[in-house]
Order: C-alpha cells, then structure tokens, then sequence
C-alpha cells in the first residue's frame, strides 16, 4: 500500500492568507493529497532573545514574521475541501488554554464531517510562552499532560468534569462533540516524551532528519511499546519540511529537502521504510506564491506515485 502524502498550507507572509489557504487546500486534495497541515509560530522576536530551536545564535529564518493562525487555518482549508484530512504538526500545546483548545478542535472536527488530527508539541521559544501567559516554559511537559486529560474528557461523554492544575470544569454539559475521536499525535523526543507518546498518543510525528536516524528512532519507539504493553500499533506521520527550489541544487553539499522537486522526490523515497504510514511535506517557505506552491505541491505528488512510494 502506498504510503499517504499530506501537504503543508500557505500561512507565511508571502501568501493571501484568506484567498491562498482554501485555493492551495482544494487544488491539493484535487490532486490526491490525503491530508493538509499547519504549524504554529505566533510572533517574531525583534531582537531575538533566543536563537532559532534555543540553538545558541541561530537566527530564525525570516518567513516567521506574521504565520497565520493554526486553527483559523485548517478552518479556512476545511470549508474548501471534503476528504482530507487537517492536521496540526504541531500547535505548541502550552500556549493555549486546555479547555479552549480542546473545545475549538472538537467543533473543528464537527463541522468537517470527522477530519480533525491533533499534533502537538511543547515549543522551545521563550518569548512565545512569556507572550501566551498560560504556564512557564519550566512547566511544558505538564501542560501538555494536563491538555491530553482535558481533551479526552471534553471530547468524551457528557457530563464532562475535570480538576488540574490550569483547568477545573464542574459537572457539565459540553459540546458539540468530534464527529469520531480525534487522532492525537506526538513528535517523542525526549525519553519522557517517549513514554507520554506510547502511553498515550495515537500516532507519531517525527521531523525527518535523515533516514538512518528515522529508522533507529522508530526502532527505539517500537522497543519501548512492547516494554510498556502497548498493544494498539502507532501510526506514523513523518513531517518534510522542505527549502523548494525551482532548480536543481548541487549534489555535494545539499541538505534533505533541500532543491528542485526531483531531489525532495529521491529524498522522500530515501526515507520511506515499513512502518511509515504518512508524509508531510511542507513546500510553502520556498514557494514565491500560491500559484507555485499548487504547481511545486502537484510535481511532488505525481513525482512521489511515479516512484512507487
């Protein structure tokens, strides 16, 4: 079976967020993509007081000036399209309200007829939890946790009640409910995370960086599954964030994803393995404008069923 493509949405400065978005949506599930995708980053530190990932004099790269929304996004993309599903890799989990958060997804999936993914993550940037007000950067991994209690109690059955740290929701009635339980998927890097990610989570979301370390890592996740009892397999959704290029790069000293759509093409198929169940290849940081993301993303699909992948 041919591994699933979902594609990356156009929500950085160069594109009309609320004319591009919905077109790039409905031209990529014309095409045959399975899925489309947004990330989240809500401000550009002016001068940065952290480098790019927390990486010590790292810039961030200039197309994180003013990214769209997340949720705004996959609500723009959904009205657009019926099949594909909309997924957030990630939405940076501690930044928002539990309760919130877990409301707006499920009317999200509501009102796209059952299409929801939830990725989420923890973030690395300072500035954006000092922004956002809802916990310290000290207290990510608690948040998430307590995120994950308040979505499968919001999402459950009625009346939704819950006591933690952030959240405490008295005997209620709350809705509307997903229309089929939403996908949770988390990226897993740290061994705490690993653990959170097979005890909890419906799938895993890793960004590729190379496949022998994808396959070593899916190894590793795998080993620690069996040793946790966890019988229900862990989809896989592999995200590509590509530096498109209408031309070719040189070979010598090219990065994954990194080039023209032939090499994004030899590097997705470099990666593929079993197990794998989905890519996400997100090509609009290197596209000028919407109509060559459409063109760029359609090239890359037909590239990626031509190889058999």
């Amino acid at each position: 079976m041919a591994i699933r493509l979902g594609l990356g949405l156009p929500q950085m400065k160069q594109y009309d967020i609320g004319r591009d978005i919905p077109g790039v949506a409905a031209a990529a599930e014309e095409t045959g993509y399975d899925s489309l995708w947004v990330f989240e980053r809500v401000l550009f530190p002016e001068p940065a007081t952290q480098g790019l990932y927390g990486v010590p004099g790292l810039p961030w790269p200039d197309q994180y000036r003013g990214v769209a929304e997340p949720t705004v996004s996959l609500t723009l993309a959904a009205a657009a399209t019926s099949r594909a599903r909309l997924g957030t890799s990630v939405l940076i989990a501690p930044l928002h309200i539990p309760f919130q958060l877990a409301r707006t997804l499920a009317t999200l999936d509501a009102a796209s007829g059952g299409r929801v993914v939830a990725g989420f993550g923890t973030g690395w940037s300072l500035d954006e939890y000092a922004a956002a007000g809802v916990a310290p950067f000290e207290k990510r991994g608690a948040v998430l946790d307590e995120l994950l209690d308040v979505c499968q109690a919001v999402w459950g059955a009625d009346p939704v009640t819950y006591e933690g740290a952030l959240t405490k929701i008295a005997p209620s009635v709350v809705g509307p409910k997903p229309a089929r339980p939403i996908p949770v998927l988390l990226p897993g890097h740290s061994p705490r995370a690993r653990r959170r990610l097979v005890d909890r989570a419906d799938g895993w979301m890793p960004v590729a960086a190379g496949p022998e370390q994808l396959a070593e890592d899916w190894r590793q996740i795998q080993e620690l599954a069996a040793e946790r009892g966890r019988e229900k397999p862990l989809e896989v959704v592999v995200r590509a964030n590509a530096a498109y290029r209408a031309k070719p790069l040189d070979s010598g000293d090219r990065q994954p994803f990194h080039g023209s759509v032939d090499q994004i093409v030899e590097d997705l198929a470099a990666h593929a393995a079993p197990g794998l169940d989905e890519f996400l290849v997100d090509l609009s940081a290197g596209a000028r404008d919407a109509e060559e993301l459409k063109d760029a993303a359609a090239a890359v699909y037909e590239g990626v069923r031509a190889a058999g992948i």
